[in-house]
């Protein structure tokens, strides 16, 4: 089956269209202080024909008591079913290809400027590149409320693998170092 562009996605953000969707999978997240935990995400890359996507996502813990009722594969769990575990956290965002390269950019990589902010008070500044279906993100600015948790330094990467979203997200929060902190494999929920 060959890709095919979203309808009025802006050329701008041509290198980030293999995102274009809502994705949907499960993860782990584990980090000092915090007990390991299984989740299910959600995620939408969208646009309005501007020259950025929208970022949506949504992590659910999945109730530690009862494994057996996890199923294999959460592309078929209804809605409803995912809706009633506990929200560990929720973002929004913008993912915006800037005009200019940098002369230091590997050949078939374009730079990425991405924002993101959660409701626990954190707004977070990740600049990086996308390419040959991989995000490097590092955070180059992390602001907080007076209430947030103290987050120092923060790193994404995505990729696609098989066509299976996977993603790792690194930390330095609570006086530790950058770590990891949470991981998923999301499958695309729409074609």
């Amino acid at each position: 089956m060959a890709f095919a562009l979203p309808d009025g996605l802006a050329p701008e953000v041509y290198p980030l269209a293999w995102l274009v969707g809502s994705w949907r999978g499960e993860g782990v997240i584990a980090y000092p202080g915090i007990d390991e935990a299984a989740f299910v995400q959600d995620v939408t890359f969208d646009h309005d024909g501007g020259p950025y996507l929208r970022y949506t996502s949504t992590i659910r813990l999945v109730a530690p008591q009862v494994p057996e009722t996890v199923p294999d594969d959460w592309t078929g769990v209804a809605a409803a079913q995912i809706d009633e575990l506990e929200i560990w956290s929720t973002e929004t965002g913008y993912w915006r290809v800037p005009p200019e390269t940098p002369d230091d950019l590997p050949e078939g990589r374009t730079p990425l400027e991405v924002m993101l902010v959660d409701p626990a008070g954190r707004l977070t500044l990740y600049l990086g590149a996308v390419g040959n279906g991989r995000v490097d993100l590092v955070s180059d600015l992390v602001a907080r409320t007076a209430t947030s948790v103290e987050v120092t330094a923060s790193n994404r990467l995505y990729g696609l693998v098989e066509g299976q979203l996977m993603w790792v997200w690194e930390l330095a929060a609570f006086g530790q170092p950058l770590q990891s902190y949470a991981s998923a494999n999301l499958t695309r929920l729409d074609t």
